[in-house]
Order: C-alpha cells, then structure tokens, then sequence
C-alpha cells in the first residue's frame, strides 16, 4: 500500500499503524526530510542543526549524514545547555559529534545569566528553560546562523502545530503565525534579509511514534533514560521528578524510588519520568502505541503552566 505522508491523518488508527509498519512509509518520511535538509544546505551560507543528545536531534543527525555521504555534515551541532541537562544525554550528544567527526557548539545558559544580569525563577517549578530563547539568540548572532534546523514535530504540542517547514523568524528572532509563508508543493522559500533566521523541521510531519520506528530501523544505540530503570524521584503534584539539588523542594513533596523512562529529555527541572517496564526499543513502540497522550502533554511541566506557554516562548524567539 503506497500513500503519501499527508494522507496519514485520512485513514483509520489500525490503516497508519499497517503504513506506519511497512518500510515504504519510513522510507518516505526519510526521503522528504533528506530533500528538506539539503534544501537547507542550498538556501542558506550558515546553518546550524540543533542538537540536544534526545531523541528526535538524533533522527536528525542520522537524516543528515544520510544526506550528505559520503562526506561529512556541512554544517555544525548546536547545543544550548541550561546546565540542568540529564546528563545521559550529555555524555551522548559528546560521544555522537566525536563518533562522527562533527563540529559541536556549546552554549551555556549559565553564561548567559552572568553576562545578561538574568534573574531566574525561584521557588516551585523553577525553571531555567524560558532562559534558552536568551543564550539561542545570542549564539545565532555570534555565528551568524541564517538557519537552524530543529527537531519539533506537529504532534508535540498545539503550538507547534501552526509551524511551517521553513519557519521564519524577524530580526529580532521572533515568531508570528502570521507571517509564516505558503509551502505549496514542497517549495520552501529561504530568502531572508541579514539578521532574519529560519527555524527548519524536517521532521515536522513524523510522529513520536514514527521516530520511534526509524531509530529501531536504523539500530541507533541511545540514551539509557530513554529505557525502564530504577530511579529516585521527586513526586510531585502526580508528577515523576527527577530526585536532583537544582529542584527547589517544598513540604509537599515525597522522595520515592519507581521504575521509571523518559519520553522526552529536556531540562531536569520541567521533565517528568513516565512509570515503565518498556527496557527496549520494541517494548517502548508498543508502550507509545497505546498511548493518547502526546509526550509534551504527558511530561513537560513549563508547557502546561498556561494556555498558550509554548506559543508565548516561540514568539519570544524559543526551538
């Protein structure tokens, strides 16, 4: 059965999970993601794939050097770390850029609020993540990135939702839905005036699920947290926490030891742990399958702290 990438939202559960299955699907995602990335590559003098050691920038480095073998990735991986990073993650994003031989640039958030004079958050669910935006724009103007490529997906979370391919961004780094331009055809336009970027998905159109299946199709080794372990834990407000100095605790809060993985490997102060017996790639598909929740949705305690908290922090220049 051949169908394109759009019509997946058209047909039943059980029909995407068959088209989800079969290589001609994956093939296909891969296919226009390596059109995407050189298209990058082409459009643009200075870009940049941004780069975390989670999941999705992994599908990303992948599709990348798939695009440009034999050579190496022609441009470099950017990491901004708000020093509050899993550090399984970190070890990986270190080990994969030396692995395959690419230029890895690291930001520090921690940089960013010396310099800047930044307050952060304090008290319950204090965060630095809404401090990225400072340290990503910083780095864009430092390199002079006119494009970075990134790892959203449509069915993260509703504000991602409204995100082209290209997604373009003002001088000033910020985003308006508005202004965003047609993509008729698979035809993306680039141009942009000196000091406008482009945020680039090219994994817009794949689902946490489909992700999921390219990873294990393609046998990439990843991250332990990723996988069921013990762990000790902050619980809070019904949340999995991960039990670390950098989280202010409150009388509320309970230290407990569960069997716990990660969908999604962001800052350790807004990301919950999951319950879990899934300890490998097949059992973590069949965990997603059945799943209704998306991973932000489930997870991410700063994309549930008001209505529109993603859309806020992407007009304000945020992934």
């Amino acid at each position: 059965m051949s169908i394109s990438v759009k019509d997946v939202s058209d047909i039943s559960y059980r029909e995407a999970d068959e088209i989800r299955n079969s290589p001609d699907y994956l093939d296909q995602l891969e296919a226009e993601a390596i059109y995407i990335m050189r298209e990058v590559a082409g459009q643009f003098e200075r870009p940049a794939l941004l780069f975390s050691g989670g999941k999705d920038s992994i599908t990303l480095v992948r599709l990348a050097q798939k695009a440009f073998a034999p050579g190496k990735i022609p441009f470099p991986l950017v990491h901004v770390d708000t020093g509050h990073n899993f550090i399984e993650a970190i070890e990986y994003r270190d080990q994969l850029a030396e692995e395959i031989g690419a230029k890895l640039v690291v930001r520090y958030v921690e940089d960013t609020i010396k310099a800047k004079g930044l307050k952060e958050q304090t008290g319950k669910n204090a965060s630095r993540n809404w401090l990225q935006t400072f340290t990503l724009l910083d780095t864009i103007e430092e390199f002079e990135f006119d494009a970075c490529i990134g790892g959203a997906r449509r069915d993260e979370e509703k504000a991602r939702a409204k995100e082209r391919i290209f997604s373009f961004r003002d001088e000033f780094g910020q985003w308006d839905p508005k202004r965003q331009r047609p993509e008729l055809w698979n035809l993306f336009n680039g141009r942009i005036s000196k000091g406008e970027n482009v945020r680039v998905f090219p994994i817009s159109n794949w689902t946490e699920l489909d992700v999921w299946a390219y990873l294990k199709r393609e046998n990439i080794t990843l991250p332990s947290i990723y996988f069921a372990h013990q762990r000790e834990l902050i619980l809070r407000d019904g949340k999995l926490l991960n039990n670390t100095p950098v989280i202010e605790k409150d009388e509320n809060d309970q230290i407990v030891t569960r069997q716990v993985r990660f969908r999604t490997v962001g800052d350790m102060t807004c990301t919950a742990a999951v319950e879990s017996s899934a300890s490998t790639l097949d059992e973590v598909i069949a965990e997603i399958s059945i799943s209704r929740i998306s991973e932000r949705g489930e997870t991410r305690i700063d994309d549930q702290q008001t209505e529109a908290a993603m859309e806020d922090r992407k007009k304000g220049g945020y992934f």
